[in-house]
This record gives C-alpha cells, sequence and structure tokens, in this order.
C-alpha cells in the first residue's frame, strides 16, 4: 500500500528520498506534499531573496525543478485550496462568493467543500493509498448537525487528519486583535450600546416620573438589548473558543489551542506519519505555495485581485534520479495541476469529470517544452476578471485585465481598509477596453499595452473574448462566471453557492466543541510527544 501525506500548513524541510531507477518508474510512488500559506517567492533563497536564509527549501530547489509562472487559482486560501485538491476551478464547487466574504469564517457554519465533490485524495485511496492531513483544512467541517462532519477531510480522500479544521486568524493568536468581520463587529457593538442608553434612558423617565412610559416597551427593550448583545457577543468574544481548536481525525482534542507548541505539534504528527507509512521511501516531494504577500516586484500581495502579487506562487518539485536536478521551468502551471499530475503516477486511469489542469511530469521530466496551459481564467470571487494567454509559438504571456479592485488610500498597493478587496459594485473598477500586460516583459503589470504599442493588440483580446466563451460553454449546469455588477441566480445554475451568508454565519448546533456545549474547552496530551 503506497501513501500520500499532505502537509498544507507548516513546511517541513523533508529531503529523504531514494534514487530510483528506470525499473522503478513502473511503481507506483509515494508523496509527500507540501503547502505552505502566505509564502511569497520574494521570501525565498533560490527566487532571489538574498536578506532571509532558506537552505533546507533552497536545497530542494538545486535537487529538483523550480517552476517559475507557477499560479494559485485565488489569491485566498478556501478557493485557492478547493482547486488545488479538486484540480478545477473553485467555481465549480461553489467555493466562491458574490459579496464581501469570499472564504469561510466560522468553524459553525454549514459552507463547505461538497461531499460529492472529487479530490485527489479520494482518487489515490481508490488506488490503494493511505492518505494523511497534518496542517490547515479550511475546507468546512458540518452540514446539519455537529457530528456529520460532510466537510470533513476523513470524508475527502484523507484517512488521517491532525490539525486545524479551520485556519490561523489574529483571533487565535493572544494580544492579535481581531480580523473577523472587525467592522461589523463595532457595529453590532454600537448598536448594542444605543439600544442599551435607551432603555435607561426611558427608564430614567419612568422613575423621575417625566411621563408615563408603558412597562411593555421596558421589557421589549430590555429583551432587545439581551438579543443584541448575544449576537454580537457570542459569535465573536468566543471567536478562539469556536474557531482556534485541533482536530485529529473527527475529534476535537484541543479547544481553544495553544499556539505556542503548536508548530512542534505539527512537525511531530507528520514525521510519525512518516515513518509509520512511508519508511523514508519518498519518491515525489514537492513544495507549492498557497497565495503569497511578499510580492517584490510584482503588484499586490493576498486577496488583492489578480494581479500576480497574489497568484503567482513558488513550486518546487524533487524527485532525485527521475527529475533533472536544478531544471527550471519558465511556462505558465497551475496548482490545479497537482491533481492530474498526482493521478497519472498513481496509474489512475478510471474515468473523471471536467477538470482544468494538466499532467505536469512531461514538463519537468523536459519531454515537451511548452505546457498545455493556454489560457488560464482568474477569479474574484465568483466574477471571472483576467486572463492570461500564452500564443502558441510565442515566448509572450499576456494577462487582461476586465476589471480591478480599488485600492485605499488611493496609491496604495492593497485595500488597507477591508485588508482583503472586494469584488464587486463600487469597489472595482472596470476597463473598456481591457487593461493589457506582457508578463514576459513586464512581470510587475506596470506598462500597459495599447495599439501603439503592441501589434497583436486586437487579435489578443478577440483570443481572450473567444476562450472565454469556451470556458464558459464548459459549465453548463454550473455556476457560470458573473459581471461584477450583478447577483447570480445559483438555483438556476446548479450549483449551491457555499460563501454565502446563510451558510458562513456561526450556528450553535455545528459548532465542534470539546466538551459539553456551551462549555467547551480541552487540551491536547502532549506527555507522549
Amino acid at each position: 500500500m503506497r501513501s500520500v501525506l499532505l502537509v498544507p500548513f507548516l513546511f517541513l524541510p523533508l529531503t529523504a528520498g531514494s534514487d530510483v531507477t528506470g525499473k522503478e518508474f513502473d511503481q507506483k510512488p509515494n508523496f509527500v506534499l507540501m503547502v505552505v500559506d502566505d509564502l511569497g517567492i520574494g521570501d525565498i533563497g533560490c527566487y532571489g531573496n538574498d536578506t532571509i536564509r532558506t537552505p533546507n527549501i533552497d536545497r530542494l530547489a538545486s535537487d529538483g525543478v523550480k517552476l517559475t509562472q507557477h499560479i494559485a487559482a485565488a489569491p485566498l486560501c478556501t478557493p485557492s485550496r478547493t482547486a488545488f485538491m479538486t484540480g478545477r476551478y473553485a467555481i465549480r464547487s461553489g467555493m466562491v462568493s458574490t459579496g464581501r466574504v469570499r472564504v469561510l469564517l466560522f468553524l459553525g457554519g454549514s459552507g463547505g467543500l461538497a461531499p460529492s465533490e472529487t479530490t485527489f485524495a479520494k482518487r489515490l485511496q481508490q488506488q490503494g493509498y493511505t492518505t494523511g492531513l497534518v496542517g490547515k483544512w479550511h475546507l468546512g467541517v458540518n452540514c446539519k448537525h455537529r457530528r456529520d462532519h460532510c466537510h470533513h477531510p476523513n470524508q475527502h480522500g484523507f484517512s488521517y487528519f491532525y490539525g486545524l479544521p479551520f485556519t490561523l486568524f489574529n483571533d487565535c493568536v493572544p494580544g492579535e486583535g481581531s480580523d473577523v468581520l472587525v467592522d461589523l463587529q463595532h457595529a453590532l457593538q454600537n448598536l448594542t450600546m444605543l439600544l442599551g442608553v435607551g432603555l435607561l434612558t426611558i427608564v430614567c423617565v419612568r422613575v423621575c416620573g417625566l411621563f408615563e412610559v408603558g412597562l411593555w416597551l421596558l421589557v421589549l427593550l430590555f429583551f432587545l438589548c439581551i438579543l443584541a448583545t448575544a449576537v454580537w457577543y457570542v459569535p465573536f468574544k468566543f471567536l478562539p473558543t469556536w474557531n482556534c481548536i485541533i482536530m485529529r481525525n473527527q475529534e476535537v482534542i484541543e479547544q481553544p489551542m495553544t499556539m505556542e507548541t503548536l508548530p512542534q505539534r505539527l512537525l511531530g504528527e507528520a514525521e510519525n506519519f512518516i515513518k509509520s507509512y512511508l519508511n523514508f521511501n519518498v519518491r515525489l516531494v514537492t513544495v507549492i505555495g498557497s497565495v503569497y504577500n511578499d510580492n517584490f516586484h510584482i503588484i499586490s500581495g493576498k486577496a488583492m485581485g489578480g494581479w500576480e502579487g497574489g497568484i503567482r506562487v513558488p513550486g518546487i518539485f524533487r524527485w532525485p534520479g527521475r527529475l533533472r536536478a536544478g531544471k527550471v521551468v519558465d511556462e505558465p502551471t497551475s496548482l490545479m495541476d497537482l491533481y492530474p499530475t498526482l493521478k497519472y503516477l498513481a496509474k489512475d486511469k478510471q474515468p473523471d469529470r471536467q477538470s482544468d489542469g494538466y499532467n505536469l511530469m512531461p514538463l519537468l521530466e523536459g519531454e515537451v517544452a511548452r505546457s498545455e496551459h493556454e489560457f488560464m481564467f482568474h477569479y474574484c470571487g465568483i466574477y471571472l476578471n483576467a486572463v492570461r494567454w500564452h500564443p502558441p509559438g510565442s515566448d509572450s504571456i499576456y494577462k487582461v485585465h476586465f476589471f480591478t479592485p480599488n485600492f485605499f488610500p488611493p496609491g496604495a498597493g492593497g485595500c488597507y481598509d477591508t485588508k482583503i478587496c472586494l469584488c464587486h459594485g463600487e469597489h472595482v473598477t472596470h476597463h473598456d477596453p481591457p487593461l493589457l500586460y506582457n508578463l514576459f516583459h513586464d512581470p510587475s503589470e506596470s506598462r500597459p499595452l495599447t495599439p501603439d504599442t503592441e501589434p497583436r493588440y486586437a487579435e489578443i483580446l478577440e483570443q481572450t473574448a473567444k476562450a472565454v466563451e469556451r470556458h464558459k460553454s464548459t459549465l453548463p449546469n454550473e455556476q457560470a462566471p458573473a459581471d461584477a455588477n450583478s447577483e447570480a441566480n445559483t438555483a438556476e445554475q446548479g450549483v449551491e453557492l457555499q460563501l454565502t451568508w446563510d451558510k458562513i454565519l456561526w450556528r450553535p448546533w455545528l459548532q465542534p466543541c470539546c466538551g459539553t456545549f456551551p462549555f467547551c474547552g480541552c487540551k491536547e496530551n502532549t506527555t507522549h510527544m
């Protein structure tokens, strides 16, 4: 039985591997996938950083293949991870949003990766692999009650799970404040205070006998104050308890989690899994960046729309004896390519559904010189905001922006008022004609092309428009790309959006709990570690 370990939160400097011969290529290899949140290309020495030392990652790159045009399907974790796991744009799974909330915010919400969706872990299990996930999930937990675990990693192909079913918001770190709907928290707090002041004023008026106030009004205002306080205080002030937990498989083992020892525990669990199943006979080690925020010369960063700074990520593949050490691939590749690549290596030839990724092995092994990604589509929430085109027979990579987020303050490189750039209405600027860049010559997207500076200007826009129509035609029963000024009617499209308010907001009956709800609390026994 072969094994695969996914470590989607903590980077492991794992370099274990064995040289393989041609005869061994026919065997199914083991895989170790390391997905690192918010790791920028500019953070790593092998991608040009000369101030921060990253020797272990650099060694993986020198021993393997480094990708320089590796693209995430979204500049945020929930849709990006969805695309990574499924090999498809997140819009196909409904893991996109029409409004301001573009990631899951509460473990007690009902949204998440649908049980009917197929992940590469499910496909590998069908091929006899033992699969493990250590680290972060952030693709949902429950649907109807706190023990159905319909979105849980165990339901999506992972034999073993240890780590964070949610993500590491500031709320999880003492003293770091909150970054979950902060403006809504303030609005609800102010409303509560206003109702409290109103109630106190009316009580004083009644006591002083200035005019008659019915007791029913006082009772009504009192219960309104209690309700407003509960709506604001319970979901938000208990966020460290509700969201910041550790699970082993489907059991909550720590709530809230202790941050100081978390890295060591994640590392220990990953090492234990490797020792138990992989026996250090690792054939393919991959390192994948997942939305980056240190952009060096590239515009913007995490959650800042379709600019390169939010979607171009590090990508390293190591397989001694099969992949040539020190190889660099400058062709466009995608996080979605992992799904078909793993299927190919696991010799999975069973029919599958619509895929947006391509098998990387011919490119990594040098059998072909060009990527199969002629077009890539970039989404801001549910809205298609940019397309890149790598024309056949050309080194150029053109990028067309249909709309871009409005940065704040003006002239800044991001949306520092809302932290996450929004994708609709007054929060974006539409471009007619679209903005056009040649990423081969202008990776910073600072010099838009015009008909005077680019002879192929009209052809690029025409070919891109045709590609968009072809892309839409692949979604007949799914959520088609919507205009940024319109609301999508998902009921007619056949795919239920998972990031709507009714699925995101906290529900007590869905909250994972260690102990008796609402008195949730426990600490992991680490004496054996």
